[in-house]
């Protein structure tokens, strides 16, 4: 009897033991779980003290990261091509890196130059002339010639170009690749569809939309047209799939943001399409002032317009790919361009500069040391391409 309650205190003994060993480890492991929450907690309030502190920062100023300096053709203008810079003129045109790497080099002789960007591509070509020059950014994709006097074009971010060609009473409307095959034609007769005033390609280079204009019974109307060029336009009369009409306006303006966003703007509307195959009037709004300028982003487009605020001389509608507006800006600087970018939008002209954010943050409102002639957005935060008459400067705002 003696040797069982020996044992049983035993083995209560050793059972508190394990006990005891168990509950240490499990306070050590509850202390290290601890440990590591309390670490995870501290990095992430000064990420976001960070992120609050980046949002709200404002700049004063920018400096130089890098120069380039370059000769100034006289009469030539520069543009942007994604992130290089389109510099043309009368007798030719080339595309440069912001390190001033001449990626092609294109000569021509054009009185009444027309240039057409899609994304990376361009298509430059003379008005009533017959050639046109295709390229991107990192080479020259092939030209095209036509029979006929060019009135316009459009260009896909797959090379292929769309011209609309003039013959007597009848214009064509042609769609070639970059080296000048033929893959589409039409013809309009403007007694009958009217005259079309805009032509715009999808990025894949599927859906055409031409805007054409007519007089109903003395009445200006306009006529919203989308072409197929895929398998779904194959069974379509004249690959036609969608056709809107406007009464007692004119549509001068189309634009392809994505391969189903459609932007058209007339003198004091915007109507925004989508579908990548057949698409719908999604959106529209209509202004109670005329639209003074159109400007677009990957996302965005913005309406500039005489101000109803009579502190300030302009303002912006911004509108998403969904023909939502983002916000309304009012600003007063006399701009010579404004682009998009991720985190918000830029107006500047030669000497100005504003930088604000989609929620209406002005980050940056500062004046250039040089003239600028174009401004890049990069990838990189806050940094720009900076085009000047003699140099091609990266800068970083600080």
């Amino acid at each position: 009897m003696a040797d069982i309650k020996s044992y049983l205190k035993e083995k209560e003994k050793r059972e508190q033991i394990k006990s005891d060993y168990k509950e240490k480890i499990m306070r050590h492991k509850l202390q290290n779980v601890y440990r590591v929450l309390l670490t995870a907690v501290v990095v992430l309030a000064v990420i976001l003290l960070i992120f609050i502190q980046y949002k709200r920062h404002i700049y004063s100023g920018y400096d130089i990261v890098s120069s380039v300096a370059v000769e100034a053709a006289t009469g030539a203008n520069d543009m942007r091509l994604q992130n290089c810079i389109l510099t043309y003129s009368k007798d030719g045109a080339h595309c440069s890196t912001s390190r001033g790497v001449v990626n092609w080099n294109q000569t021509y002789e054009i009185q009444d130059i027309q240039i057409a960007v899609n994304q990376d591509v361009v298509a430059i070509a003379s008005y009533n002339g017959r050639e046109i020059y295709v390229q991107n950014t990192e080479k020259q994709l092939g030209s095209i010639t036509t029979n006929m006097p060019i009135r316009d074009i459009a260009v896909s971010a797959t090379g292929n170009v769309t011209a609309v060609l003039s013959d007597a009473d009848v214009t064509w409307i042609n769609t070639y690749d970059a080296s000048g095959q033929m893959l589409f034609t039409g013809q309009v007769h403007m007694q009958e569809a009217g005259y079309p005033v805009d032509i715009a390609l999808s990025p894949n280079g599927v859906l055409l939309a031409v805007s054409y204009v007519y007089l109903d019974a003395g009445m200006l109307k306009s006529n919203i047209v989308f072409y197929n060029f895929g398998p779904v336009g194959e069974n379509m009369s004249d690959h036609i799939v969608s056709v809107y009409s406007y009464s007692d306006a004119l549509i001068p303006e189309l634009h392809f943001a994505d391969n189903e966003t459609l932007f058209a703007v007339g003198d004091n509307r915007l109507s925004v399409f989508k579908g990548n195959q057949t698409p719908v009037d999604s959106a529209g709004h209509f202004m109670d002032r005329q639209i003074q300028a159109v400007f677009y982003g990957e996302k965005y487009i913005g309406l500039v317009m005489g101000s109803d605020d009579e502190e300030h001389t302009y303002q912006m509608d911004i509108y998403n790919t969904d023909g939502k507006k983002v916000r309304t800006h009012y600003f007063d600087l006399d701009y010579t361009d404004i682009f998009f970018e991720e985190d918000g939008f830029g107006i500047y002209n030669e000497t100005e500069c504003q930088i604000v954010t989609y929620g209406g943050v002005e980050k940056f409102n500062g004046t250039f040391s040089t003239p600028a002639k174009l401004l890049i957005p990069t990838n990189g935060t806050y940094r720009y391409i900076m085009v000047t008459e003699s140099s091609i400067d990266v800068i970083q705002l600080k």
